[in-house]
């Protein structure tokens, strides 16, 4: 909390981190396959980023930040060994992240079970399943949803996709997640087509950021993940998440931008000739 703000740092940190790597990763382009210059910096800027994150109690992002830094230094040509030892040597770090803390444990237990406790951990993806299961194939159409009052935690931010799949059905989650997947893309498609090397790292960590973030919460509300609090980038209600995502895809648009013009401007030249 600020002046009677609140704000989630960690939101914050994930599009810095982007940039921050984007522009490490195309300064160190010509060096990137060492390992003291192309790989130890950049795990060591992740460690303490994470450290901070896990402060704040927050194991799914820490998750996410690892998996999209993972992504963009092998997209910038970083040794895979490397990436692959790291990622090793980081399982017994999640696992005595996830065991160390009693409600991660039995958030995993009700993962496994949910109906072993319908009242208690259980209680939040038990309640996913039946706004989806009211839903059908076309669903209760807009507002006709009955999970959202008072049944599912969080409808409004973290379980919205359940919400959308009682009140639109079948039709209505598959149109979603069709336009998170067209998002990816055409983000993918601006990172290839950069005027420059910054760029392609930009688009390519900002993408993976938002399509990473969909993808651990429509798991997470259909019981694919262990129950997280996770916000749905650009769908959930407000806050720090949102105020974030917009900022990112306005970065991603400008990139993309950046190569229209420059093909507008190529075409020109060549009716001139």
């Amino acid at each position: 909390g600020f002046m009677g703000f609140t704000f989630q740092p960690a939101e914050l940190a994930k599009l810095t981190l982007v940039i921050y790597l984007a522009y490490s990763l195309t300064k160190k382009d010509a060096k990137i396959r060492t390992l003291t210059v192309g790989f130890i910096p950049h795990i060591i800027f992740l460690a303490i980023i994470a450290t901070l994150i896990m402060l704040e109690r927050d194991f799914g992002t820490t998750v996410i930040v690892g998996i999209l830094v993972f992504i963009m230094m092998f997209v910038a040509g970083v040794r895979f060994s490397y990436i692959v030892l790291t990622a090793a040597a980081a399982v017994p770090v999640i696992l005595l992240g996830l065991v160390s803390v009693p409600y991660r444990w039995e958030r995993i237990m009700a993962f496994k079970n949910p109906w072993a406790d319908p009242l208690g951990k259980g209680y939040h993806i038990i309640q996913s399943y039946l706004a989806f299961g009211s839903g059908g194939i076309v669903g209760t159409g807009l507002g006709g949803g009955t999970q959202k009052l008072f049944y599912i935690p969080y409808a409004y931010s973290d379980f919205i996709f359940a919400v959308i799949g009682e009140e639109l059905g079948f039709f209505g989650v598959v149109l979603l997640v069709g336009a998170f997947a067209m998002f990816a893309v055409r983000g993918f498609r601006a990172a290839r087509l950069a005027p420059d090397l910054f760029g392609t790292y930009l688009a390519m960590g900002i993408t993976s950021l938002i399509t990473l973030g969909a993808i651990m919460n429509i798991c997470v509300v259909t019981g694919l993940l262990p129950t997280k609090g996770m916000t749905l980038p650009l769908v959930s209600y407000g806050g720090s998440s949102l105020l974030v995502s917009m900022t990112a895809v306005g970065i991603l648009l400008n990139v993309s931008g950046k190569r229209q013009k420059n093909i507008t401007l190529d075409n020109k030249k060549v009716g001139i000739r």
